[in-house]
């Protein structure tokens, strides 16, 4: 029987690892890092941004997924290729540092507020120097379950569903994904050039926010969290971001605000730091069932 499907297991075995034990790789080698510096040089001046920004959107993404594709695709033999994928998944999913920054904003909420609006901005692109603690816990909650979504479910599902094609398409899977989400992150602005990249992680991120917000009302040991959280996932401007933050509120019966432009469940009361701590235990299931899930993958291809 070939052991080439463990090779999967084994990536996620050693993303989860490294990640646990190092949070993020190397700034000069983070494929993340990198790919941005790429996005920061084709960010400039067009005669048609609209039409620039969205070749962009589709051409950097797959170059991304290309490239990752051919360095697994010359890996060899199959327990390298799951050595270097596993460095590759690592690269494009974050858990532990999201949930020590986290943690950190909630709890200093309630010791050290000054420091807690410090820590804040790394989650969130809000005004920070304004809020009080209740709505400092309240951001960090939102984002501890939307940065669920993007930066480790997502990935982390592209890479499980097409590691039964392949590891080099699974890799190249979780890389498309990262990038669509990094051009989002740094070019989805209001403006005609981070049109197409806002449009972009839109769709790709539909799934994904779906199965984080099911995750989490799973977690949480309230299912019907999930089904309640439909008329909160309306609120936010993104069509994906409400789906995993509304689910959190339907499941701490808590009140997320972003002051001027979204409240989800309006009738509790902002989060607590054990409703805060609560959380983090969520995000914690949600990511170490993702991690097995995938591990899951290579197990069952091998049997």
């Amino acid at each position: 029987m070939s052991t080439a499907p463990l090779a999967i297991s084994i990536a996620a075995g050693l993303a989860l690892a490294l990640d646990w034990t190092m949070r993020e790789p190397p700034a000069e080698y983070h494929l993340v890092t990198l790919f941005g510096r790429v996005v920061e040089w084709v960010d400039r001046e067009y005669s048609q941004p609209r039409l620039a920004g969205a070749a962009l959107a589709l051409l950097l993404p797959a170059a991304a997924a290309l490239v990752v594709y051919g360095v697994l695709w010359l890996a060899r033999p199959p327990i390298v290729t799951g050595l270097v994928a596993g460095l590759l998944l690592w690269s494009t999913s974050s858990f532990r540092l999201l949930l020590d920054i986290t943690g950190r904003a909630i709890e200093e909420s309630e010791t050290d507020i000054e420091s807690a609006r410090e820590v804040l901005p790394a989650l969130v692109g809000r005004d920070v120097e304004t809020l009080s603690p209740e709505l400092i816990r309240s951001a960090a909650v939102e984002s501890a379950a939307e940065n669920l979504s993007d930066g480790l479910v997502a990935p982390l599902l592209a890479f499980g569903v097409l590691a039964t094609v392949s590891l080099p398409a699974a890799g190249a899977a979780a890389a498309y994904v990262k990038a669509v989400n990094t051009m989002d992150s740094m070019l989805g602005y209001p403006g005609a050039f981070g049109w197409g990249s806002a449009r972009l992680d839109d769709i790709v991120m539909f799934v994904p926010a779906r199965v984080t917000a099911l995750l989490l009302a799973l977690a949480t040991g309230a299912p019907d969290a999930w089904w309640r959280a439909r008329r909160y996932a309306r609120k936010t401007d993104s069509p994906n971001a409400g789906w995993p933050m509304g689910t959190m509120a339907a499941t701490l019966n808590v009140r997320l605000e972003k002051q001027g432009v979204y409240v989800l469940n309006e009738v509790a009361d902002y989060p607590s730091v054990a409703d805060g701590d609560d959380a983090l235990v969520a995000v914690t299931r949600v990511g170490l069932v993702s991690y097995t899930l995938v591990a899951l993958v290579g197990v069952i291809r091998w049997l």
